[in-house]
């Protein structure tokens, strides 16, 4: 009896998000991740409560760890693309499922499903923290403010880990997509912060979260941010199904 087109694509989605919330690799990456930037969180917190940082807002000091976070979700971006490859097993997914593109996308796709919660959980943790600790003793911002804000931020880091995705299915290798993108995020980037323009991924997404800042940083509107780190996420993809497509297992 055949299925439909529909069905099997549903089948296939199922099956990819199945393999990455089994993953333990996933789970325990998403689990340290949390747990670091809590910490790290909370010692931004304890800066700002002995007056070292100055006077700031609960959002900048509940999101200052957004720089390290950021790395965690890299990692679990190119784990889902990578994770396969480790131990061959990327040949029995292409002889159950032979549709390549649809496979890909699909993964990227469970990925997302995953990322979102775990982002918003991750970014609203600090924010929580801050507020409670720094009540009375920061700049308060309005509610409609850290709503917009935290969405920029889960948006933010589920793209990034799209795009790290993405990467990591063009290299098809863990170490080589880490260096490359942790090089580039902690190296490259910061090191070329006067000159590089905000049209690159990074600087691009970080306007999402940061519409709340008055620094240099805000010269777009954040959904223009949005939408170039968007554009490169989406032409990273393409990319990866395209070589996906033609070439070996």
């Amino acid at each position: 009896m055949s299925i439909s087109s529909g069905r099997k694509i549903t089948r296939i989605f199922g099956a990819e998000l199945d393999k990455l919330v089994t993953l333990p690799m996933i789970r325990l990456t998403l689990t340290v991740t949390f747990i670091l930037n809590f910490v790290i969180a909370a010692a931004y917190t304890s800066v700002a409560l002995q007056g070292a940082a100055g006077t700031q807002s609960i959002l900048d000091t509940g999101l200052a760890s957004m720089g390290y976070l950021q790395a965690g979700f890299i990692i679990l971006g190119i784990l889902a693309a990578c994770s396969e490859y480790t131990g061959g097993q990327i040949r029995t997914t292409l002889t159950v499922m032979p549709w390549r593109g649809v496979q890909l996308s699909a993964k990227m796709l469970a990925l997302a499903m995953i990322t979102i919660p775990a982002a918003f959980i991750s970014a609203a943790s600090g924010v929580l923290y801050a507020f409670i600790m720094l009540e009375g003793k920061a700049l308060m911002t309005e509610i409609d403010t850290v709503i917009l804000t935290l969405a920029g931020a889960t948006g933010y880091l589920t793209l990034t880990a799209l795009l790290s995705a993405a990467v990591g299915a063009i290299l098809r290798r863990t170490t080589p997509a880490v260096v490359v993108l942790l090089s580039y995020y902690f190296i490259v980037s910061p090191l070329s912060r006067d000159w590089l323009p905000e049209f690159f991924p990074d600087k691009a997404g970080q306007i999402m979260y940061m519409r709340h800042s008055s620094s240099e940083l805000n010269v777009l509107p954040p959904l223009q941010g949005a939408a170039i780190l968007m554009s490169w996420t989406l032409v990273l993809w393409a990319t990866a199904v395209a070589c996906y497509r033609n070439r070996d297992a």
